[in-house]
């Protein structure tokens, strides 16, 4: 009796046995859900296991900061207001910033409204040091999956973890909680999407920057642009790597580039839109909204009638002062840019998106905007990093030689600099003892906490600030305040000058004819009440 047989499948012998109908019909469907099912597992793990490493990291580093009662600044106070304002369903007012201050008279972020459902059900500032190691985390495991289906699992997560660990995240974390926490992921997802050549998806992720912090307007625009750029290149003929076929064949000595011009992929959804008209669109909407957070927004409701940072920005002194335009802190900041990238970062168009960030700190004349320390250098590491990906990609397919065989061990190049640059990181604490040593005034700052009555309102520096504002009313010492129930002052780190004396000299400076005694001095913290 004559069998039918089963199509052999692309890339089988001709003479391949046949397999019977009914064979086929019993194992082939069992045997192909548990392999997909296997396959996504497999996919997955090294996004998840960077995910899990990152946030645990980043976790453990905000614990310490706690515990150690680590202030860097009022920062993470304010932002703990607001949100604590914005989950009563109330205006973002800010009394640390200054009496009856609207916050968003300050920076442009309503996007941090998405944040009051959590600190509802988990009141304190320590939930936003959580909530900025989890969307840290979940750029570099997004990063990590784009990567594994370009270069592998071993330099997929490697990388993966350079990027969570970077020089501009941990600097950011060390800063504690600042609303660019929001942009990584956004960015890192809108990148990605644009190396997938997903325009719509690209544009999705990247249009609610501008709801991040005002300057991210221009960093939209930026984003915009290079769609437009790139689709456009692409409508002239251009080849471009095909996500699905780069993930096939990425790792089987075809280059990724011509499988995509063999194999491209029809557009679907948003992708039938032009790409040109998306990017424009983009870049029209970040012009816009910065427009209308720096001359509309930000000067109604600053106390000043004025965006708050406009003068801050003096491209004219800065580029007729040789000394301030070529200081050594904006080298440092842009050799870091460069080792990140393994130097392939200009490669990539990519790289046009840091312009807008790296423009208004290095044309400022604020120093403190300069270096790569603080928060200011976050919203660089996706670009970097994608960037860097993006020229592997590009570098494959170069007319010469040199580069081809250089872009095989970029990967390498960049984990070794993240590895050397960890133990001047911040993180770098987690693994020396004298990171875990217990503080020795973490007592005396726990007493004085406790000694503040419930619910009392407070005058206070930044020493204790972020311990107390999610269950008190607290205001800045350096501003002109109501009279508070409380004063707490930190003399050794608080910020509070020397010469203002003890915290009764100082309720008399700043409150005169009132009266505030002394409820509890130890170890530098004093607090005294009405």
């Amino acid at each position: 009796m004559t069998q039918t047989s089963a199509p052999a499948a692309p890339g089988d012998p001709v003479d391949a046995p046949s397999v019977a109908p009914r064979r086929a019909t019993a194992l082939g469907p069992a045997s192909g859900v548990a392999s997909r099912v296997w396959g996504r597992r497999r996919d997955w793990a090294g996004p998840v296991a960077v995910f899990v490493i990152v946030f645990v990291g980043y976790v453990l580093f905000a614990a310490q900061q706690w515990a150690h009662f680590t202030a860097r600044s009022w920062d993470l106070g304010i932002f703990t207001q607001l949100l604590a304002h914005y989950a009563a369903l109330q205006p973002p007012i800010v009394d640390i910033k200054g009496d009856g201050y609207n916050l968003l008279g300050d920076h442009f972020h309503p996007l941090l409204a998405v944040l009051a459902p959590i600190y509802a059900i988990f009141p304190s500032a320590f939930t936003l040091l959580v909530i900025q190691a989890a969307c840290f985390a979940l750029s570099a495991a997004v990063f990590t999956r784009a990567t594994l289906t370009r270069l592998g699992p071993v330099a997929g997560v490697a990388l993966g973890l350079a990027f969570g660990f970077a020089w501009g995240l941990q600097y950011a974390a060390d800063a504690q909680f600042h609303e660019i926490a929001l942009a990584v992921p956004l960015l890192t997802l809108s990148l990605i999407a644009v190396l997938d050549r997903r325009w719509g998806v690209a544009t999705l992720w990247g249009a609610p920057l501008v709801f991040v912090k005002e300057d991210l307007g221009l960093t939209v625009v930026m984003l915009g642009s290079v769609i437009m750029l790139l689709a456009w290149r692409e409508s002239r003929g251009h080849p471009r790597a095909d996500v699905a076929a780069v993930a096939q064949h990425g790792r089987s000595g075809v280059a990724p580039r011509a499988v995509a011009v063999a194999a491209p992929s029809a557009p679907r959804g948003l992708a039938r839109l032009s790409g040109v008209r998306l990017g424009a669109g983009l870049a029209v909407w970040g012009v816009v909204w910065f427009v209308v957070a720096t001359m509309i927004v930000l000067p109604a409701l600053n106390p000043g009638g004025e965006w708050a940072y406009a003068d801050k920005a003096d491209p004219l002194s800065v580029l007729t002062d040789t000394a301030i335009l070529f200081n050594p802190a904006k080298g440092e900041t842009l050799a870091l840019i460069l080792a990140s990238s393994a130097a392939l970062v200009l490669r990539s168009p990519l790289a046009l998106l840091l312009l807008p960030t790296l423009a208004w700190r290095f044309l400022s004349t604020n120093t403190g905007y300069w270096a790569p320390t603080w928060h200011y250098s976050a919203v660089l590491i996706p670009i970097v990093l994608v960037a860097l990906l993006d020229a592997i990609e590009r570098g494959r397919s170069s007319r010469w030689a040199w580069m081809r065989a250089y872009v095989r061990q970029a990967p390498a190049i960049a984990v070794t600099a993240a590895i050397v640059l960890l133990p001047g990181l911040p993180l770098f604490s987690l693994v020396t003892a004298a990171g875990w040593e217990p503080s020795p005034r973490a007592a005396s700052a726990r007493a004085a906490i406790a000694a503040v009555p419930a619910g009392a309102s407070v005058v206070s520096d930044i020493g204790l600030m972020n311990y107390l504002v999610s269950d008190h009313e607290v205001y800045w010492i350096g501003n002109a305040n109501p009279e508070p129930e409380c004063i707490v002052i930190d003399t050794v780190a608080g910020g509070t000058p020397g010469e203002w004396g003890s915290v009764t000299d100082v309720g008399q400076r700043l409150f005169p004819g009132v009266g505030y005694g002394v409820v509890f001095d130890a170890d530098g913290y004093e607090v005294a009440c009405r």
